[in-house]
């Protein structure tokens, strides 16, 4: 019968300050559990540079194992500069070290700030707000946004054209893709955005992203240099803002009223800026749609001046008391308009597929940003999406779709009107799957927002989307995912926590 050997720990020769543990039951071979020992005890502090080590033999020896780990530890802590021979002399510490910090001591205050001046992020990243996540965000259940009806998405379905995709993938698909896209994906989208949209494009122009917010980053980093202006919505998508913030341009807030973008203050605060950012279908988070006038007008301005409009297209596709309003890009007759659309919105959160259009002469410039970003999107969505679409079920899906919102839009302003309408003001309820309420009492939205998110509500402030106008306190409430027989128990619970204070 054997018995294990129990751990030894070396004796301490005089040319060796730490203990090295030696464990013939651990995992690591012998050899890494010395050069572990070492490592550790150089870079601590605990063995100075020029401190001589034992001998390959000697440290063998007294850890009771054969001098082959030994030797291929020490050769291994020789070769990253750790240690150094000397010729007659034996091993010793290296006096310079790979790390900076072989000290056992606590920096002192004068080390602390001059150790975080070599830790700063950029300009740019400290710009940028904190990531700190409030509990409205990503919640699921009423009124959080971004929910979509998923129980009433073809699952099975996609499933099937998942596998069968799969199945017949080619060889070439395993590889990295072209920056732009599937061209099967880009023809797809491109007659649906002809007949549906009015946008005019043809697939060479259009540029597969990772969703809408990726889009914006392309366009911010292809069209803006830093310090260039650009127009913003006032109120406006927050993660919108944060796009062209990283770019270095400088956000010049138009406010929005029941017309849309007010295009005669933009002019006023800045009539050369380089850019404008505008959701004209459905404008995000007030819900107006932007008036004909005001769209040409926004159009003049650009040719006029050889400025560029970005159009994010979200969720115009949900549209309840009239035909989808046509793009801004189908009336476009200078090629001024960067079109966004994403199929977040309409089919999936997950699937991060999103396109844009762009004018024929950009598209080299655009692409060479797209594909520093990520190289190229994935094949396998890409492949299923375009068979999605191109067998009709995305249009059944859409209409399909359209109908469910529709009860739910409606099941929520009939709530609303009859429980609470001496207490909020609706707004931009004709289409997409949010509409927004201002108080028509004083209040703090984001306190009373997070009194709601206790109760598992999920009121989204509108406070925060302005920049510089004075920000109506109110919110943002999504529907998409609550179903139209919990729309009253839902807007009565909202009524219990507005009354609460």
């Amino acid at each position: 019968m054997t018995t294990e050997r129990p751990e030894r720990r070396a004796r301490t020769p005089a040319t060796v300050i730490p203990l090295i543990s030696i464990d013939r039951r651990a995992r690591p071979p012998l050899h890494q559990q010395v050069y572990d020992s070492l490592r550790s005890a150089i870079t601590v502090g605990r063995l100075s540079g020029g401190q001589q080590v034992p001998s390959t033999r000697d440290l063998s020896k007294d850890l009771g194992v054969s001098r082959i780990p030994v030797l291929s530890a020490y050769s291994q802590l020789i070769a990253e500069g750790y240690l150094e021979t000397r010729a007659g002399a034996g091993t010793y510490v290296c006096k310079f070290l790979p790390e900076q910090s072989t000290s056992c001591q606590s920096p002192t205050v004068s080390d602390q700030s001059l150790r975080s001046s070599f830790r700063r992020a950029s300009k740019r990243a400290e710009a940028l707000p904190a990531m700190i996540t409030p509990p409205w965000v990503n919640a699921r259940g009423a009124f959080s946004l971004g929910q979509l009806a998923l129980d009433a998405f073809p699952l099975t379905l996609w499933t099937r054209l998942v596998s069968r995709t799969a199945k017949n993938a080619k060889i070439s698909s395993l590889t990295y893709g072209q920056p732009q896209g599937r061209y099967d994906l880009r023809r797809a989208i491109a007659s649906y955005l002809g007949s549906a949209r009015a946008v005019r494009c043809n697939p060479e122009q259009i540029i597969i992203v990772s969703g809408s917010q990726q889009a914006l980053q392309v366009a911010a980093w292809s069209l803006l240099d830093p310090g260039d202006s650009i127009w913003m919505e006032d109120p406006a998508y927050r993660l919108a803002r944060r796009a062209f913030e990283l770019a270095g341009a400088k956000l010049v807030p138009v406010p929005v009223d029941e017309e849309g973008l007010q295009v005669e203050q933009g002019r006023h605060k800045d009539p050369y800026a380089r850019a404008a950012f505008v959701t004209p279908s459905h404008q995000l988070p007030l819900g107006v749609t932007m008036s004909a006038s005001r769209r040409l007008q926004l159009l003049e301005w650009a040719q006029q001046h050889g400025s560029w409009i970005i159009e994010d297209d979200y969720d115009s596709e949900f549209r309840y008391e009239s035909r989808p309003i046509a793009s801004l890009q189908g009336l476009d007759t200078d090629s001024r308009v960067i079109y966004v659309g994403t199929f977040s919105k309409v089919l999936l959160p997950s699937i991060r597929v999103g396109y844009m259009v762009v004018p024929e002469d950009m598209v080299d410039r655009f692409l060479a940003v797209r594909q520093t970003m990520d190289i190229c999107p994935a094949d396998l969505q890409q492949a299923v999406l375009a068979e999605f679409i191109d067998e009709g079920h995305f249009a059944r899906h859409i209409r399909q779709m359209r109908v469910i919102y529709g009860e739910r839009r409606a099941a929520l302003v009939e709530s609303l009107e009859t429980l609470l309408g001496d207490e909020l003001q609706l707004h931009g309820d004709e289409a997409g799957m949010h509409l927004t309420v201002s108080l028509k009492k004083p209040g703090n939205d984001r306190e009373i927002a997070l009194r709601a998110a206790k109760q598992d509500l999920w009121l989204w402030p509108l406070s925060p989307a302005y920049q510089d106008a004075k920000p109506k306190q109110g919110f943002i409430l999504g529907f998409g995912g609550v179903a139209a027989s919990q729309m009253p128990k839902a807007v009565r619970l909202m009524r219990d926590v507005l009354r609460e204070g």
